[in-house]
C-alpha cells in the first residue's frame, strides 16, 4: 500500500522505522550501491517521498496512487533571488560546482546540516548524486502539484536547517486537497528523528483514501 523514497544523500534505509510500523516498500536510488525499483501490480498505493522524492514523485507520478505524501518535500526548490519560497538558485549551483571538485565531502558537510551521520562515501555514485543535484536547481513541479488527482499530506519539522520557513508554507499551496502538520523542535529528517509521529499521521491519511487496499 505505502511505496517510500528517499532523498538526496541517504538511501533507503532512511525509512526502516517507519516501514516497521506501516509495512511498504522502498526503492533505492542508487548513491551508494545499486538503484532498486519498484514493481507495479496495477493496485492503488500511497506515494512517501522524503525531500526531493517529494519532487520526483511529482515529474511521475503513476494514475493508480491514490495519495501522496512530501515529508520535508516540496514541488519546487531553488527560484529567483528575492524569493523566499524557495532557496535561491546560485546556491543550488555552488553546490554543484563544489560537488563536482570534492563530492564525498559535499555530501559529508549536507547530511551533517541535516543532522544526520557521516555517510559511507566508498561506493559513492557522483554521477547520479550530481544528476539529481541538477533536478533539485532546476525542477519546478508547482504546476503538476496543481494538476494532481490525489490528497495531499505535508509533513514538516519546524527547526529544519534545509527548507525556509516560507518555502514550508508554500509548498503544494496550489493543490486542491492538501493537509499539513509541522513538529516543532525537529529539522529535515522526521523519517529518523520522528518516524512514530510521521506514520501516525500517514496512517491516518491513508485511512481516509478511497479505494485503497491495504
Amino acid at each position: 500500500m505505502f511505496r517510500f523514497v528517499h532523498g538526496w544523500g541517504f538511501d533507503a534505509a532512511l525509512w526502516d522505522a517507519m516501514r516497521a510500523t506501516l509495512g511498504g516498500d522502498a526503492s533505492d536510488l542508487g548513491y551508494f550501491g545499486e538503484l532498486r525499483e519498484f514493481g507495479d501490480d496495477g493496485r492503488p498505493f500511497v506515494a512517501v517521498g522524503h525531500s526531493l522524492a517529494a519532487l520526483l514523485w511529482l515529474k511521475a507520478l503513476p494514475p493508480n496512487c491514490a495519495g501522496l505524501v512530501a515529508i520535508n518535500g516540496f514541488d519546487r526548490f531553488a527560484g529567483e533571488p528575492g524569493d523566499p519560497t524557495a532557496v535561491p538558485r546560485r546556491m543550488v549551483e555552488r553546490m554543484i560546482a563544489r560537488f563536482r571538485e570534492r563530492p564525498a565531502q559535499v555530501l559529508v558537510d549536507f547530511r551533517e546540516r541535516c543532522g544526520a551521520e557521516r555517510p559511507v562515501t566508498a561506493t559513492l555514485q557522483t554521477e547520479r548524486l550530481l544528476q539529481e543535484l541538477e533536478v533539485l536547481r532546476d525542477t519546478d513541479a508547482r504546476e503538476a502539484a496543481r494538476r494532481l488527482h490525489c490528497p495531499v499530506l505535508v509533513l514538516h519539522g519546524n527547526e529544519d536547517a534545509i527548507l525556509p520557513p516560507a518555502m514550508r508554507e508554500a509548498v503544494f499551496s496550489g493543490s486542491r486537497h492538501v493537509k499539513r502538520h509541522a513538529l516543532s523542535g525537529h529539522g529535515h529528517l522526521l523519517p529518523l528523528t520522528a518516524p512514530e509521529w510521521c506514520a501516525e499521521h500517514v496512517r491516518a491519511f491513508a485511512q481516509r483514501l478511497p479505494g485503497l487496499v491495504s
